[in-house]
């Protein structure tokens, strides 16, 4: 599983999103680490599979802004345990 943290340079949001995700991995038991990007990202994006956790029925967000939707505890559980279930679906299918 790939877990990555996009923030910008001095995102006042960034420290909480990284502490939501910590928890969230820990609480579930999975030990992987957390890959931080800094750069024009909007920011804070949480990122599972290449998948956002806010809206993961869409592409990931492009451009340079201050996300107001940051990810609660419960929406990152929700999207680590879909994460899981397709990993397990993918592995039982080969």
């Amino acid at each position: 599983m790939r877990i990555e943290l996009l923030s910008s340079p001095g995102c006042p949001n960034a420290a909480t999103t990284h502490a939501v995700v910590t928890r969230s991995l820990d609480g579930l038991g999975i030990d992987t680490a957390i890959i931080e990007r800094v750069g024009a990202f909007p920011s804070p994006t949480v990122l599972i599979n290449g998948t956002d956790v806010m809206h993961r029925d869409q592409p990931p967000p492009t451009g340079h802004y201050c996300r107001l939707d940051l990810p609660t505890e419960a929406v990152v559980l929700a999207a680590l345990r879909q994460a899981i279930t397709m990993e397990a679906s993918a592995r039982e299918a080969h």
